[in-house]
Order: C-alpha cells, then structure tokens, then sequence
C-alpha cells in the first residue's frame, strides 16, 4: 500500500511540474496568436505578470486607443544578404586622423562649453543612417514584393522577410497593435532629433490578396497574422555584434560626467562609442523604453553580473555605429508602465552629464516651443502612407512625452551649471 501511494504522488508531481512548464512556455505563443483588432480594440484576459518577468509585460492590454487626428532575438543580425552594416554606418572622413587606439590626450580634446562632446569628435563619429538613405530604403520597402518570412527578428510574431531582390527586412507583428505603434513612433522622434542610429522603418499593411504579400499567403495563414494588420518592416543590417554597457553606466556609483577620471586614459574608439550612449540614455528616458539598459538595472538586484553581459536590443556594426533596434516598448507601452521603471529611468540619466550638442539642442527647442506633438505628428504623417490607420499618441501620452523633453532641458541646465565653469 505504501509503495503505491508513493507510486501515485510521484506521479501527480511529475504531470503538475509538466502542467507548470506547459503554461510557461506556451504564454507568449497564445498571447501572440491572439488576433489584433485595429480599429475595435478590445481588452484581453491576461495572466497576472510579475514585474521580475519585465519583457512580459509587452503583453499587458492595450488601453482604447483614440482616433488619429490632430487632438490626438534572433535579433536584427542574423548573417548574410541585406545591407552590410558599414554602408550606412560609415565613418565621416575629418581633416585630421586619429588612431582608433590612441589615446586622447586630455579633458580640452573631448569637451567644449563644459558639457558638450568636442566637434574634434563629432567629425569622427560614425553617421548612422542617414536621411537619403532611410527616404530610398522606405519607399523601396513599401513597394517591394515580399517572397519569404521565416522565424527572426527577436519575439515568435516577428519575422525575418526575404524581398525579391534578396534584400531582408524585420517585419514586426507584435503582440498587439501598441507594440508597432511604439516601434515607429520611436523612430521619428528619434528623426526629429537628429538620432540616426535606428535602421530605417516603413508600414505596410498586411494583405494576402495584394501585390506585396501575396508570395507569402500560406505563413501568413500559419501565423495567425489579421488580414489588414499594420506592421513595420525595419532595414535589416547584417554583420552586427553585441554591446557590453560602458563602466561608467555600468556599476552603481559611477557616472559619464565631463570629468578628467571619467574620461581620461580612453581610446578614441571607447570615447566614440560614449557618445552614442550619452543619446542612447536621453532617448531611452524620453519613450521610456525599459527593455534595454533599464531593465538590466531592474535585474541586477537578483543577478549581479548582468550589466557585464550584452544589452538587449542594442549592437554595434562593424564601422563603430551603435545600432538601436526593437524599441516596441517605448512611448505607448512605456508610458502605461512608466510607474513601474520611474526610478530606473531618473537613476540612469542622473548619470550622465555629457551630450551631443545638436541633441541637446533640439531638446531645448522643443521644451521652448512646446510643439513636439505637433511635430512629430507632421513628421509622422508627412512620412507615413499608413499614419492614420496605426493612430498617433493619445492627449495624454502626448502630455507625457513634453513633460519629458522638459525635465531633460532641465537636467542639461543642471550639468551646465555644474560644469560650464570648470
């Protein structure tokens, strides 16, 4: 009798931990599956998510999302074909040449007027993706006819497409339509601040009876993707590798300030890439994207060594050029969440007192004018055929993101009146 009650209690152990593992491994499938509606939203029954489990919380419910008007991993590396990252990451060709492993000589060679990185460095520093490039790449994307979607580009929704000139393009599904909405107003806001380290992005609606994705019917059955869903097709950019957060951004205590102790002794390949994350850190605080560096300082109270690991969708191409892909998280989702990751966001930007001067610039104009809404909704639907069926920020998260751009003009005034004088 014993042995097989003992017999029975293993037994039920067995099939609760295989329920258990059933569960977990299934969530995000079922949550992706779920069809998205564009113009009914409607609200889900969700699993109650820990805040530990941070990029689960992409799958919170959508809030009903306003009508557009004006009130209103495999990652993205993943081998051959596409563009090779150097071509659109390439470096500006200065008067002068600096040895990347050279070291610069003092704090005078690095920064000006106290808190701005030298244009001795800005004429060195890669040029990202530049305007002509993203305008050409955008309007061959939406026009061209798309032959394969095979598994990549990070979450299961997402797919990596083939176009019929071999050329590749993340396409990004979401778990719902807030995800795209996220993805591609982070771009332009990065456009309108002269932050060109995000690949090139289009809309395209997905249409199985149309020219663009009639080759691919069949994924698109199998993949349980709505008909007339919008998505966004991201350059894809081969030849990407991964990025270990600086030491000053690193360990708590430490900071990016214009200091001799933090910046003094680097190569000009290591200050080079600092400046990259001094905009990576003010654009990741304005969309409040925490599924990057943010959600590594979340994490390191229960894993120590995190931050000495690669970053969540940030990479570095070959000619130097930080790469930010998937920013699904920022503005719409970031913003609902945003009490959540707070302290994390205000913790990382009190760390830095360095900035790209034409950043900063723009920030300043758009904390005087207080337009950015305006401007990003002009960009946005200037840019975007499909701008009015994916819908703009709400009221309030239009209120969210000024009250942002205001607190970092006032924290680049703070460091200016620290070390403008210095």
């Amino acid at each position: 009798m014993r042995l097989l009650l003992a017999n029975s209690l293993a037994v039920l152990f067995l099939c609760a931990c295989a329920s258990v593992l059933y569960v977990w491994t299934a969530l995000e499938s079922g949550l992706y599956r779920h069809k998205r509606g564009f113009s009914h939203p409607r609200a889900a029954v969700l699993p109650d998510l820990s805040p530990k489990t941070f990029r689960a919380l992409l799958a919170l419910p959508p809030a009903q999302r306003p009508p557009f008007s004006h009130n209103d991993h495999a990652n993205n590396y993943t081998g051959g074909g596409g563009h090779p990252a150097d071509t659109v990451q390439q470096r500006r060709q200065p008067d002068f040449v600096l040895n990347e492993k050279e070291e610069l000589a003092g704090l005078s060679e690095l920064v000006e007027d106290g808190i701005f990185w030298s244009e001795r460095l800005e004429a060195l520093s890669p040029i990202g993706f530049s305007e002509a490039h993203a305008r050409a790449w955008s309007q061959k994307a939406r026009a061209s006819r798309i032959v394969s979607l095979v598994p990549g580009c990070g979450r299961t929704s997402n797919r990596l497409a083939s176009f019929s000139d071999g050329t590749k393009a993340c396409v990004r599904y979401g778990i719902n339509a807030d995800q795209v909405q996220g993805e591609t107003l982070s771009y332009y806001l990065a456009s309108l601040l002269g932050i060109a380290n995000l690949p090139p992005l289009a809309l395209s609606q997905v249409n199985p009876g149309g020219e663009q994705w009639s080759g691919v019917e069949e994924d698109i059955v199998d993949l349980h993707w709505s008909d007339y869903a919008v998505v966004s097709l991201t350059e894809w950019v081969s030849n990407l590798t991964g990025v270990i957060t600086p030491t000053p951004l690193r360990q708590e205590g430490r900071r990016l300030h214009p200091r001799r102790e933090d910046l003094e002794s680097r190569t000009v390949a290591e200050v080079l890439e600092l400046m990259q994350w001094t905009d990576l850190v003010l654009f990741d605080f304005l969309t409040a994207n925490f599924d990057r560096l943010v959600s590594n300082l979340f994490s390191r109270q229960w894993d120590p060594r995190v931050m000495e690991r690669d970053t969540s969708n940030l990479h570095r191409s070959p000619g130097g050029g930080l790469v930010f892909i998937d920013n699904e998280a920022g503005l719409v989702h970031g913003y609902r969440v945003l009490h959540m990751w707070e302290k994390y966001h205000n913790s990382l930007l009190a760390s830095v007192c360095l900035f790209r001067r034409r950043t900063a610039k723009h920030i300043i104009e758009l904390h005087r004018l207080r337009d950015a809404h305006s401007r990003l909704l002009d960009l946005y639907r200037d840019s975007e055929p499909l701008a009015a069926e994916l819908g703009f920020l709400s009221d309030e998260q239009a209120g969210i993101l000024q009250s942002r751009i205001d607190h970092l003009n006032k924290h680049i005034l703070k460091c200016k009146g620290t070390y403008s004088q210095l």
